[in-house]
């Protein structure tokens, strides 16, 4: 069923590209604009965010109400406009395996001249149309009036604290190690991980369908923690796995200086001239492959990578007892727990 779903959302991603043209005459006003938008939300990907957002709603629902496939799009627009912002953001120039939109309208303007606008700007852009889109999308299921609306004011939370997690991780990238606690760490995980890609897209689903306020709470509290495990074995994949299995490049996070809990839990362990070397890495300008092996040493003598991968543990256990405690079916639950094994493998 799992499979289905995401099928399902794949065929609807291309009919929605080619009605990028039909409803909103993309290509008459830029053929650019157009080409660019289609190709980069048509890259693969999980579609992890509208696959939980169908399940969510299939969990409590009696049947599929028309258009839900295309209100499920909603949660994956949304996740590409937060990918062209995170990207400029992280300076990364890549993302799935391709080169990142600001990177793709850097090289297609550069031989122009007179251009005064960066790739970064044309990105920027793009992201705050498929913001719209998103919006856009997620009216487009067939459901009572007054569950539409609240999980509409539920859709537009994600994206509201997404935002927020952005800027408090920014934040907390501008201060010392020593002033950052374990707590605050986690609610950068849920704010840009959690919330949007796991807790929202579950709990939306759920009170579209029609589930009352505390088992969609329940389903809400299930998805925070798959999301934190989520984040904490990307931070982990971010520093020990190979640009080709990340679709991005493995310098990123160390180059962002980024607070995670691998990092803070190092930094409270080692010694206090092995903290020198990390702080001294978190803070080099140029950053290359010897930097990362010398950071991944770190992480590893100082017990942060068990340490991380103990709390992933933890976080499922939990997971898995929130899930047993839901008010619906044992094959809902079963498709719940399948999928969690499958992200967090």
């Amino acid at each position: 069923m799992v499979e289905g779903i995401k099928n399902t959302i794949e065929k609807e991603l291309r009919a929605y590209s080619r009605r990028l043209d039909s409803g909103y005459r993309l290509t008459s006003l830029s053929p650019l604009l157009a080409s660019r938008l289609k190709e980069f939300i048509l890259r693969p990907g999980k579609r992890l965010r509208p696959s939980l957002f169908v399940l969510g709603y299939k969990a409590y629902a009696r049947r599929p109400a028309p258009g839900l496939y295309r209100s499920a799009l909603s949660f994956e627009l949304l996740h590409d406009f937060m990918l062209i912002h995170d990207d400029i953001i992280d300076r990364s120039p890549l993302r799935r395996g391709k080169p990142s939109l600001h990177a793709m309208f850097e090289r297609h303007f550069r031989p122009v001249r007179g251009v005064k606008a960066s790739g970064a700007d044309f990105a920027l852009v793009c992201g705050d149309i498929l913001y719209a889109l998103a919006m856009e999308a997620f009216v487009s299921v067939k459901e009572k009036t007054a569950r539409k609306e609240a999980a509409l004011r539920k859709f537009i939370r994600a994206a509201l604290f997404t935002g927020c997690g952005e800027f408090v991780e920014l934040e907390l990238a501008s201060r010392p190690l020593e002033r950052i606690r374990e707590e605050e760490i986690y609610r950068v995980y849920d704010l840009k991980t959690a919330y949007y890609t796991f807790a929202y897209p579950l709990s939306v689903g759920a009170t579209l369908a029609g589930a009352g306020r505390r088992e969609a709470d329940k389903i809400f509290e299930y998805g925070v923690c798959l999301g934190r495990a989520f984040q904490i074995l990307d931070d982990i994949l971010g520093m020990f796995a190979t640009e080709k299995a990340i679709g991005k490049s493995v310098l990123t996070d160390l180059q962002e200086s980024k607070k995670t809990l691998l990092v803070w839990y190092a930094y409270n362990r080692l010694s206090k001239r092995r903290k020198k070397d990390l702080l001294a890495l978190l803070n080099k300008k140029k950053i290359g492959a010897r930097d990362l092996t010398a950071m991944r040493l770190l992480l590893v003598d100082s017990g942060a990578l068990d340490f991380a991968r103990g709390r992933i543990q933890l976080l499922t256990k939990k997971a898995a007892r929130l899930n047993a405690a839901l008010d619906i079916s044992n094959s809902h639950k079963r498709l719940l727990d399948r999928l969690s094994r499958t992200i967090l493998a």
